[in-house]
């Protein structure tokens, strides 16, 4: 990644970023890989500092990254 372009965008728009709705986009993502999962069999997973990893029984994989869980009342 070019640190110079995440470097070169004002604060204000760093901050404007709304974890509530990346949480809802990387859930929407997950589900459409979850989708492709049916009819397979899990036979591993495991939980890593950022991201899950499903292993599957065709030995194919599956990572999972981001804003996992759910939003708390503030």
């Amino acid at each position: 990644m070019d640190q110079s372009k995440v470097s070169d965008l004002p604060l204000p728009e760093l901050l404007d970023v709304d974890p509530d709705a990346l949480r809802e986009a990387e859930k929407n993502f997950a589900q459409g890989i979850l989708d492709t999962m049916t009819g397979k069999c899990v036979v591993r997973a495991t939980y890593e500092e950022t991201r899950v990893v499903v292993v599957m029984d065709d030995d194919s994989e599956y990572f999972f990254y981001g804003f996992m869980g759910e939003s708390k009342a503030r």
